[in-house]
């Protein structure tokens, strides 16, 4: 199945999407919303199964869908360097920040839960804060049980869907702040998501996923799932491994090969550039970037994402 979040005159809804056909069914508000059933398990996705039927069937086209998830239990989980050509383009232009050889394990950092916005919201850009906005494409998968030292064999029994992201990121920021990424990867509103979430069920093969990002019309980066570095399986076995992994946890897979940072000439986005984001079985993501004044100073009644 696929799960959406639509926005609605009277909030956000479950929705569950007919790609095939082109149409979301829309759940009635009682039905809760996409964070409680992938927390709830089995129990709650029988529940939305067994009203589907009843649910409001609306055009796809029309829904105006939010991000999948709204409540985080923490920071967005991140996977670095998991796509070996994206690792080799980048050698020399790390700018201080140059690994020895390939690394052994997945290379794991995070990025903070109010950089994520909904799939076709804009992507929040402000070039007082940095020159260097760039694109990179990936594959989410979202945790849907609770668990700790997933062995590799057991790991997807723990995913509850997958779906995508642009992991946009601030090159000058990621390389400022003492060689790690989460400054440079954490602005406010920089993170498309969705457009919703994929059960595994409905996932012919996790690894025969074509992924790309087109900047403007320009496909910039074209690659399969199948050649990733590290399997979604060891990423989730690695980290977990005496840490648990809860249900609503979300995860990035890596970016392949074509960032805006290691082109010749760099490419970075700029105001008005269009993002499209596309997964072969997950949907495409397409936003636009927007300047938006993120170094003023903001009260406290912007609300937590965690």
């Amino acid at each position: 199945m696929r799960f959406a979040s639509v926005r609605t005159g009277d909030g956000v809804r479950i929705g569950v999407v007919d790609a095939g056909a082109g149409t979301v069914t829309v759940l009635p508000a009682d039905a809760g919303t996409l964070d409680d059933v992938v927390r709830g398990g089995a129990p709650a996705l029988e529940a939305v199964a067994a009203r589907v039927a009843s649910g409001d069937v609306r055009p796809l086209a029309e829904a105006d869908l939010a991000a999948p998830l709204a409540r985080f239990n923490r920071d967005v989980l991140c996977t670095g360097w998991n796509y070996w050509d994206h690792f080799e383009e980048s050698k020399g232009k790390r700018e201080g920040q140059e690994p020895e050889g390939r690394p052994l394990h997945p290379t794991f950092f995070t990025k903070g839960p109010q950089a994520v916005v909904g799939p076709y919201d804009d992507i929040a850009f402000d070039p007082e804060l940095s020159a260097k906005w760039d694109y990179e494409a990936e594959v989410a998968i979202v945790i849907g049980k609770d668990g700790r030292s997933i062995p590799e064999d057991r790991a997807m029994e723990h995913v509850f869907g997958f779906a995508l992201a642009n992991d946009v990121s601030q090159r000058d920021l990621q390389r400022a702040h003492g060689g790690q990424w989460l400054k440079g990867k954490s602005i406010d509103g920089s993170m498309p998501f969705g457009p919703w979430l994929t059960t595994p069920d409905d996932v012919a093969d996790p690894y025969g996923i074509q992924l790309s990002c087109e900047l403007n019309g320009q496909v910039l980066q074209d690659a399969s799932t199948a050649q990733v570095a590290f399997r979604f399986e060891r990423i989730i076995a690695e980290l977990s491994r005496g840490m648990t992994l809860r249900a609503g946890d979300v995860i990035l897979t890596g970016t392949p090969a074509g960032i805006g940072n290691a082109r010749e000439p760099q490419i970075f986005l700029g105001e008005g550039d269009v993002v499209v984001t596309a997964g072969s079985g997950l949907g495409q993501l397409r936003n636009t970037v927007r300047t938006a004044d993120l170094t003023s100073y903001v009260t406290s009644d912007v609300a937590s994402r965690v």
